[in-house]
């Protein structure tokens, strides 16, 4: 199969979808790789890396798929580039549809075959493309939280651990998943005190046998919600329904009780986003202050960290490529229930139901194309 790898353009989005390891095993199963001109080089790898492990360098997106079978990617394919997508080329990427009925609707109209990493997910529930991302979102919102608590931008100033004799900041954590459990572990062990809420109590189980002193494990509901917001300093939204639009947990009128300067970092906006009050932010400009509170909400968080996650994106991606591609789209699927569950939009129709529900459209099942 011919993979072709555009650069991501995306707004400070600096991951590349395969590193040149991965070209490297594509090529030694006779796959054809793609890559246009200086797409790893914000991840550190050179067009002579790729050239290396077996890639031809393509000057231009529009080259790359017109000529590809497979269009590998980081990020949804952006507004320039929808047009460049064929009927029945498969589109592998992060989409996060449900929070972009617009996107939906051109992927709809291309007649292509678009599988979502983040809807990958295997018998056991686990969701092996979300993952490495996931736990660099998790260190990473409380790395973020720390900074924006400072006063110069525009936070409470409250050092996350304290000092002897000085109360450390409370961090109120909304979801047990693995960005919840990563923001967890990394607040923790700056010695904020913790808080982590879910619903899924033998995940509690399971965070309250790990969890370390500080960290404090509590079944999720409204009130438990609106008993730890008015003290916290930070607040992670960390909530994930696989593929569908993330519940709003906190709304306009909570978020006025919270004390001025918290921090909210909300690591699901990608999905819709956690609190009522989120608006997409960029690297650029990651922050707004409203109603005195800091929010901050990058959709693409992992894009600050390229080198790290470009590498863990290709461990976790590159059995999925492979197979896709070694089998054909619809083999793969037929044969693989963790990809089947992949399949987003299918030759003009909404074949993930979480999609479908999300923004009301028709839902049709993948078997019926496979």
């Amino acid at each position: 199969m011919i993979v072709g790898i555009p650069k991501e353009i995306k707004a400070d989005e600096n991951r590349v979808a395969m590193t040149p390891a991965g070209v490297e095993v594509m090529r030694h199963h006779r796959h054809t790789v793609l890559i246009e001109k200086q797409a790893g080089q914000a991840s550190g790898f050179e067009d002579d890396d790729y050239k290396h492990a077996g890639a031809e360098i393509v000057a231009t997106p529009g080259d790359i798929f017109r000529r590809s079978e497979m269009i590998l990617r980081v990020k949804e394919p952006q507004p320039s580039e929808i047009g460049y997508l064929k009927e029945g080329q498969i589109y592998f990427s992060y989409l996060h549809l449900a929070a972009s009925e617009i996107l939906t609707r051109k992927l709809i109209e291309t007649g292509s075959i678009t599988i979502a990493y983040e809807t990958i997910q295997k018998d056991d529930g686990s969701l092996p493309l979300l993952m490495p991302m996931s736990e660099l979102a998790g260190a990473m919102a409380i790395q973020e939280g720390a900074k924006y608590l400072e006063m110069a931008q525009g936070g409470n100033g409250v050092l996350l651990g304290g000092v002897p004799g000085v109360d450390p900041a409370t961090v109120v954590i909304l979801g047990g998943g693995v960005v919840g459990f990563n923001a967890a572990k990394m607040a923790s062990g700056l010695g904020a005190n913790v808080y982590v809420l879910d619903i899924d109590l033998e995940r509690l189980r399971y965070l309250s046998d790990v969890k370390p002193a500080n960290c404090f494990i509590v079944m999720s509901s409204p009130a438990a919600i609106r008993d730890l917001v008015v003290k916290a300093d930070v607040v992670v939204g960390a909530a994930l329904v696989p593929g569908a639009r993330t519940p709003v947990l906190v709304n306009r009128d909570l978020l006025k009780t919270m004390k001025k300067g918290c921090v909210l970092v909300d690591v699901a906006i990608d999905q819709g986003g956690c609190f009522e009050s989120s608006c997409e932010t960029t690297h650029r400009k990651p922050t707004y202050i409203l109603d005195g509170i800091v929010h901050y909400a990058v959709s693409n968080m992992p894009g600050a960290l390229p080198r790290t996650a470009s590498l863990a994106l290709t461990n976790s991606t590159l059995p999925y490529v492979l197979e896709i591609a070694n089998k054909g789209w619809k083999k793969a699927l037929r044969e693989n229930r963790a990809i089947k569950r992949g399949a987003n939009v299918v030759k003009g129709n909404v074949t993930f139901k979480g999609v479908a529900d999300a923004l009301d459209l028709g839902f049709t099942p993948v078997d019926d194309f496979i």
